[in-house]
């Protein structure tokens, strides 16, 4: 799963800070470090055999990039997902994702091929208990952006890549059922395109995005 973390050139130097930086991101995106935990910086280093110094960088950093709220002498406190963001993000996928989908459909069992290699993925983190699905699921719906080859296009959505990761997460673990769902609609989606049917793709896309959004807008049971 560390692959996917591509630290920014502001990320920590050294390997200490570099290693605390990729351990800590890693658990916020995928949901083991949830929204409104406060985390501890000594406990952390603990961890993972180092000192305090590089883990205060490496909180520093992803304070950055609004992941960590920092209390001194207390921790650092993980930014839950707001609404807004969810609701921003919910626009940009919309958007990006609905045009490729419908620009890629007729590659029909070219492109399907690799959705479906993606889905057993996804099916392979179901059965180990949902290690790694935000990746798996978010390899899915970049397969579809990408195979519209347009580059301008692939880095704005890779900009969405730790929010698109942090809101699945999210919505796994208010409703961990949702991950079969996901598969589910996935496969749909991968079907529509085999079948070089770009209007249904676009329903469906439209469908599933819309409908896991809306779970980040039910108030906690």
């Amino acid at each position: 799963m560390t692959a996917d973390l591509q630290s920014p050139a502001e990320t920590p130097a050294g390997s200490a800070g570099a290693r605390a930086y990729r351990y800590v991101k890693e658990r916020l995106l995928d949901g083991r470090f949830p929204g409104g935990v406060l985390l501890s910086e000594n406990q952390l280093a603990r961890e993972l055999g180092i000192s305090r110094t590089p883990m205060r960088e490496a909180f520093v950093q992803l304070e950055a990039e609004e992941l960590l709220d920092l209390y001194p002498r207390r921790g650092a406190l993980v930014r839950p997902v707001s609404m807004s963001e969810a609701e921003d993000v919910l626009e940009a996928r919309l958007l990006i994702e609905t045009h490729c989908v419908r620009r890629v459909a007729p590659q029909g069992p070219a492109l399907s091929a690799a959705l479906f290699e993606a889905i057993a993925g996804q099916e392979r983190s179901l059965r180990d208990g949902g290690a790694g699905f935000t990746v798996a699921d978010r390899e899915f719906h970049r397969t579809i952006v990408a195979a519209n080859r347009n580059p301008i296009l692939v880095r704005q959505y890779d900009a969405l890549r730790d929010r698109h990761q942090r809101i699945t997460a999210t919505l796994v673990a208010r409703d961990p059922t949702r991950m079969a769902k996901f598969i589910a609609e996935h496969r749909e989606i991968a079907e529509a395109i085999e079948r070089r049917d770009p209007e249904q793709a676009v329903t469906l896309v439209e469908s599933h995005l819309r409908g896991a959004y809306e779970l980040i807008q039910r108030p906690r049971p």
